[in-house]
């Protein structure tokens, strides 16, 4: 099912006033991913004072930085997504990449009630999707109530704990719902995200998969909380269900994170409040005209994003480059595509759509991870190119002029 992305359904609603960087691919000797601005629907080039997002977010004067709008025009938004998609790119044309390098790509999970207990179904489940209707309704019966209004790490939820251990219903799962840790580990490492129009990758041996709508919070080295995307943290069912030391295998394959279109700086109009209360769509169209539409609302997640940032970069643990975290998501894939009390799973060719007014959307094809681009362009390559096109320098000094003298 061949998708084409227009401007209109991919940038935010609020586009002209929102600060909004990305990633492009230019063409060239050599040719290399560039840092970018997006000004009245044009693309600008501003590699020149950032070479990578990373370093971007670093800068300590960056509203001010960017409202400058100082660089070399690439093209229009419309011009760059019509090649983007993975259906019509050209090489020898500009086109979007994921908004993100060099940062560690981070998550949270069961941060809310409803995938919390879908964590539970699958741990009972041991990966068996025809298992996940009846202990559904039986967790659902025993606890499901008790858990919607308890504060993770809170004395209630300790007692509550005692309760379920001695009904014979503790998780793991719950230990890190409701529990005062919150569940944060490595999704994909740095450079392997893809981006709006590319493929995302499903591994051939999963048959209880889907995807996982979810807010992205971009947090540079001092811990403080840029801007925010949109992501798909593609997750394979049946495999974290046998066993959570399944998890770097069900989390972080070829194209399994999804990350965009374009990060959205915080600024006046887009404050930690406006993430607070995000409401996230979800739409899934399939080839055989299987069509899911469902959503994830900030509003009711479990732990506040300070919280979980503050989780995850800390005195305990630093990431010099900075880190992008996915906050967990509200959807719970129950919903029935073939075989009654089978529950969803992806088919190839799926067209997943993650969309929010403020952020815009987020638009990906599934395919196997063996069928995908295999992933070849990482760090090492990314110094060698910013160097062969001199930018380091060019940028490092442009850096130290701004962060000085302004």
């Amino acid at each position: 099912m061949p998708f084409v992305l227009n401007s209109s359904d991919i940038l935010p609603a609020d586009a002209a006033s929102a600060v909004l960087i990305g990633r492009a691919w230019l063409p060239g000797n050599p040719s290399g991913p560039a840092v970018v601005l997006l000004h009245n629907k044009n693309v600008i080039d501003i590699s020149r004072i950032a070479p990578t997002v990373a370093d971007l977010f670093e800068h300590k004067k960056l509203l001010g930085i960017l409202s400058a709008h100082n660089g070399e025009l690439i093209g229009t938004v419309e011009d760059l997504l019509a090649n983007t998609s993975a259906d019509c790119r050209d090489p020898e044309k500009p086109f979007f990449l994921s908004p993100v390098d060099l940062q560690a790509i981070k998550a949270c999970g069961v941060t809310f009630v409803v995938s919390m207990l879908e964590r539970v179904i699958e741990e009972k489940a041991k990966g068996d999707p025809s298992a996940a209707e009846d202990i559904r309704k039986t967790i659902n019966d025993e606890i499901g109530g008790d858990l919607a209004s308890v504060k993770p790490g809170s004395p209630d939820a300790e007692k509550l704990k005692h309760v379920l251990i001695s009904r014979g219903m503790w998780s793991q799962y719950l230990e890190v719902g409701i529990g005062p840790y919150a569940e944060v580990f490595t999704k994909a490492q740095p450079m392997s995200a893809v981006g709006v129009g590319a493929e995302v990758g499903i591994h051939p041996e999963s048959t209880w998969n889907n995807p996982e709508p979810e807010l992205v919070l971009v947090v540079n080295s001092s811990g403080d909380i840029v801007g925010a995307t949109l992501g798909n943290d593609v997750n394979l069912r049946d495999f974290e269900g046998r066993s959570a030391l399944l998890l770097g295998r069900a989390k972080d394959n070829n194209a399994s994170a999804a990350l965009g279109p374009f990060i959205r700086v915080l600024d006046k109009g887009f404050t930690l409040d406006h993430i607070r209360a995000l409401e996230l769509e979800l739409k899934v169209q399939g080839t055989d005209d299987f069509l899911l539409r469902d959503g994830s609302s900030m509003s009711k997640i479990s732990r506040d994003p300070i919280d979980l940032v503050e989780q995850t970069i800390s005195r305990n643990h630093q990431y010099p480059d900075g880190l992008v975290l996915f906050t967990g998501t509200l959807f719970a894939p129950v919903y029935d595509r073939d075989t009654p009390g089978m529950g969803f799973t992806h088919k190839v060719g799926d067209v997943v759509s993650i969309s929010s007014p403020r952020l815009g959307t987020l638009i990906n094809r599934v395919n196997l991870t063996t069928a995908v681009d295999p992933w070849l362009f990482g760090t090492r390559q990314l110094m060698w190119n910013l160097a062969q096109r001199q930018l380091l320098q060019a940028s490092t000094d442009k850096y130290n002029r701004l962060n000085v003298t302004e």
